[in-house]
């Protein structure tokens, strides 16, 4: 059983900037993908970025270049680094965990980036 705890979230202006953590209650050294994925009224659930346990990243078109996904292991703790916000940024963004084969999920935190 994992738990994530997401934060970080909140209103900001287009331009601006924020960073989301997703803190696990056990430790994620041996969780090989941890993601972020977002969520937006009315629209599918889309994957953001990833990162695996070796450091590789990757990130959806929309974002990258402007979002950077990292790992503290020590912390049990995922990151996101979000720049140069835009509008259609914003939505519920959540933390993801998949662990033999089972997919673990915080509760998201609501990102809203204003015009």
């Amino acid at each position: 059983q994992v738990q994530l705890v997401e934060s970080g979230g909140g209103l900001v202006q287009a331009g601006g900037s924020l960073r989301l953590s997703c803190a696990a209650s056990t430790s994620i050294s041996g969780i090989n993908n941890m993601a972020w994925y977002r969520q937006a009224p009315g629209k599918q659930r889309d994957l953001v970025a990833r990162i695996s346990r070796g450091g590789i990243t990757n990130y959806a078109d929309s974002v990258k270049g402007r979002f950077t996904i990292s790992r503290d292991n020590a912390k049990n703790t995922v990151y996101l680094q979000m720049n140069s916000l835009k509008p259609e940024d914003t939505a519920v963004y959540f933390c993801n965990a998949m662990v033999f084969g089972y997919d673990y999920w915080g509760q998201g935190t609501q990102v809203t980036v204003s015009s």
